[in-house]
């Protein structure tokens, strides 16, 4: 049975913008991260990253919403830091490491559409 996240402002998961974010989020290779901001760009929706945001806080759990974090490589805070700890723990398990300030290097772990290493 697929569980699913309910949006901070009561949106439907089936908005038709919601979809596009959904259907970048599904392309981000394991072991990747993408941004807000990249997501809603490439989604179609460039500027509207918190959107994003209220997407993913709807999204069913199979999405996998915990590979998108903030501009600065981090983990965005939450009103409950569970999804905080899960987010780290799944994208530890992914082989995405975090450093003692909780960024991850944007640099080497960031996803560019079309640049995939098939090696990776």
């Amino acid at each position: 049975m697929r569980t699913q996240r309910h949006g901070v402002y009561g949106r439907p998961p089936d908005d038709p913008p919601y979809d596009r974010v959904y259907d970048v989020v599904r392309r981000i290779p394991r072991g990747r991260v993408a941004t807000y901001g990249q997501v809603a760009r490439l989604a179609g929706l460039g500027g509207h990253a918190r959107l994003v945001g209220y997407a993913l806080s709807a999204c069913d759990e199979d999405l996998p919403w915990h590979r998108v974090i903030n501009a600065r490589g981090e983990v965005s805070p939450r009103s409950d830091n569970w999804y905080e700890r899960r987010q780290r723990d799944l994208l530890a398990r992914e082989g995405v490491p975090f450093d003692a300030r909780g960024r991850t290097e944007l640099a080497r772990y960031r996803w560019e559409e079309g640049l995939e290493d098939p090696h990776w």
